[in-house]
């Protein structure tokens, strides 16, 4: 694996770590600020992964499938960080502090519901990470070296497009109870 490969690893590594220390240091040591403190670093881990992909693409790197994975990753960490978080906080204070509410499986309308709301935020990462793959292959200025961004926008189009279709499903067919 090349460098951007690592990172990309290191920053989703980064990203759970500090979510981690900010729910233990908000409910179990009881320091508010300090854990939101630590789940503010979230957009931190994304700016370095911005930093270190634009740098090796501006000291002429060709760009790779690495690259284009780099922007797919920036644009869901924005799109879907902060219902990540709320995932992990609703997690975190029911089966580690043994309070509030236990996660309810969705069903029906309110899975269907879910599912497009979901979809929307994909939609969003896409428009982000998109953002950033169109801004790479104009900055770099060389089809040659940016065919990979341009074939992952389309592919990645495909997948949102998908995406749709089976949120949209939900709503025709919606997806029983659980049989308890």
């Amino acid at each position: 694996m090349n460098f951007i490969a690592w990172t990309i690893v290191a920053c989703e590594i980064g990203f759970w770590v500090v979510i981690a220390l900010g729910l233990i240091t908000r409910y179990i040591f009881k320091r508010e600020k300090l854990g939101f403190f630590f789940l503010a670093l979230t957009p931190v881990i994304d700016l370095l992964l911005l930093i270190v992909t634009a740098t090796d693409l501006y000291n002429g790197a060709t760009a790779t499938q690495v690259h284009a994975i780099a922007a797919i990753y920036l644009g869901s960490s924005i799109a879907f960080g902060k219902s990540l978080i709320r995932w992990a906080d609703e997690r975190f204070r029911y089966y580690i502090q043994k309070t509030g509410t236990k996660p309810v499986r969705k069903a029906g309308f309110e899975y269907a519901r879910h599912s497009m709301k979901g979809t929307l935020q994909h939609l969003l990462a896409y428009i982000i990470g998109g953002a950033f793959l169109v801004a790479m292959i104009y900055f770099i200025g060389d089809p040659a070296r940016t065919e990979v961004l341009s074939s992952t926008l389309k592919v990645w189009a495909l997948v949102l497009g998908i995406d749709f279709v089976i949120s949209i499903s939900y709503f025709i067919w919606p997806r029983p109870e659980k049989v308890k």
